[in-house]
This record gives structure tokens, C-alpha cells and sequence, in this order.
């Protein structure tokens, strides 16, 4: 990280704030645990994804497994992927029996809901029905807008969702200015949580463009698919890095009227890598 990301002391005070204000998110793949142990020091906090695919098992073992070794962990909690009260009953008696007091609930992609929980909110309203420990629930953020939803249902969603949550993480962005510009909006609607920025770690070019297409990550991820002539303006020959990025919105942030208070990395599991990228930013925000 060669480059400086910080020029000035507004600048420098707003990239340690970002570099200390940051987590990671993790797929829980079989070699998941044994990589975060090697290469991620217990202090950087955890979210672990969640698929339609897999349901929800490999998300609460991998989450147990990591909450045992020391890490903060925050599991990911698709509300269709739930049949009902009894299951998440079941889920949070055991995240609780692991320690474990951070959550993030989505709405998920599975196409019919398991049960009578069809969207984000309804697991909300029913958590805060049953009473529950945890101390930090995130949701989701959307700064390029939703696949499949228009951008008015979405920032209603988000409304209603904000009065039983305690933070968002957004999905990934490669633009600076959406951030800035999504997050100024949010403010001026009431919208008054800490938004931690969706950034994709140090990764190769192949792996971020097969996930970003299988996951529908916004209009930057699709431009990115789409260009293929113009990836060399986002990747050097070793793969993406997220250092312009960054640079973009410790640029903006210092003058923005935004809550963005960190940043939340999608590792894609390459963990070693983006544990050495975030202590070249740790680095540069000691100056």
C-alpha cells in the first residue's frame, strides 16, 4: 500500500477511525476456522455468511467454533431460511449457550421463505417479541440499490428495520461517491445508525468477479462483469485492491454528513492476504 491515503490531518484522523472501526465477513467453507485461526488475530470481529444453498448449520458450527477460539462473531441469519418461532428459538438458545451476543439478520435469497418469516423484519419483531441477549444486531445496506427491489420499498424497509437493529453493514461498492451520497440520504430520512462500508478486500480478479456474478453485487460489480477491457483501471496484474477506494472516501468522509463509522471486508476467505493489507492500513493511520 504504497500509495498515501491521507494527506492532510482531517484526512489522517478519518483513516484511523476507518481502520479501526473494521471487521470481516468469513464463508464458512471447511477450511474456514483453521484459516481464520492462523491469520486473523482475535481482535478484528467476525460475521459468518449464510446460503440458501447450505442452510443455516454451517453458519452456527463455524460461528461456535470461532466464539470458542476467542472471536467476536456476528452469524448471518437469513429470516426465510427460518420455519418460525420454535427454530429461532432454537437459534438463539444456542448462539447464546456459545457465547456468542452479536447477529446479523437479512432477509436471504432463498426463493420461498421456510416458514412464516418472510423478510428481515418479521425475524426482528419476533426476536424482540421473545426477549433475547444479544447486544449488537446488524442489518444490511444497499448504497448502488437492490437487485430485485426498487430503491423507495428498500429505504422504507431499511426504516422499519433501524428501530430493532443496532448497525448496518452495506454490501459491496466500488464507488466512493455512493457512499457518500447513499449515506447523506439516510441521515436526512432519520436513519440515524453506524453504517459500516461493504469493501472488498485484497483478492484476485477471477475470485471477485465469479462471486460478484453469482451474488448480484450492484451496478459496480456488473460494469466490472460486463467491461472487460476496462478491469485494468480496478486490478493490477496480482488482483484487486481496495486502496483507491479507500482513498475515495477518507477523501469525502471528513466533510460529509454521513454515519459511516468503519468498514466491513468481504474477505472471500482469503485471509491471509487481507490481514496483511489491513496492517499496511494500520500502519499508514499510525502516520
Amino acid at each position: 500500500m504504497a500509495r498515501s491515503l491521507a494527506t492532510n490531518e482531517d484526512e489522517r484522523r478519518t483513516l484511523h477511525t476507518l481502520a479501526h472501526n473494521l471487521s470481516y465477513e468469513v464463508m464458512p467453507f471447511k477450511t474456514a476456522v483453521e484459516k481464520v485461526r492462523a491469520h486473523v488475530p482475535t481482535e478484528v470481529p467476525l460475521t459468518v455468511t449464510a446460503t440458501g444453498g447450505k442452510g443455516l448449520e454451517p453458519t452456527l458450527d463455524v460461528s461456535a467454533q470461532l466464539a470458542g477460539s476467542g472471536y467476536s462473531v456476528a452469524p448471518h441469519v437469513p429470516a426465510r431460511l427460518v420455519s418460525g418461532p420454535d427454530e429461532l428459538n432454537t437459534i438463539v438458545e444456542r448462539l447464546e449457550a456459545a457465547g456468542i451476543d452479536r447477529l446479523f439478520v437479512i432477509g436471504g435469497d432463498a426463493e420461498e421463505p421456510a416458514g412464516e418469516f418472510h423478510e428481515a423484519l418479521d425475524l426482528l419483531r419476533a426476536l424482540d417479541e421473545r426477549g433475547h441477549h444479544f447486544v449488537d444486531i446488524g442489518i444490511g445496506g444497499y448504497p448502488e440499490g437492490h437487485a430485485f427491489f426498487d430503491d423507495a420499498v428498500i429505504g422504507e424497509a431499511l426504516r422499519r428495520k433501524a428501530a430493532h437493529s443496532h448497525r448496518i453493514l452495506t454490501q459491496i461498492c466500488f464507488d466512493p461517491d455512493a457512499y457518500i451520497k447513499w449515506g447523506t440520504q439516510l441521515r436526512q430520512e432519520g436513519v440515524d445508525l453506524p453504517v459500516y462500508a461493504g469493501v472488498p478486500g485484497p483478492v484476485s480478479r477471477q475470485k471477485l468477479m465469479r462471486i460478484s456474478a453469482s451474488l448480484g453485487l450492484g451496478p459496480s460489480a456488473n460494469f466490472l462483469k460486463k467491461q472487460q477491457n476496462m478491469l485494468w483501471k480496478f486490478f493490477t496484474p496480482s488482483g484487486y485492491r481496495p486502496t483507491a477506494l479507500l482513498r475515495g472516501l477518507v477523501q469525502k468522509l471528513h466533510t460529509a454528513d454521513t454515519r459511516i463509522a468503519g468498514l466491513h471486508i468481504y474477505t472471500f476467505n482469503d485471509l491471509e492476504r487481507t490481514e496483511a493489507w489491513r496492517q499496511e492500513l494500520l500502519a499508514q493511520a499510525r502516520g
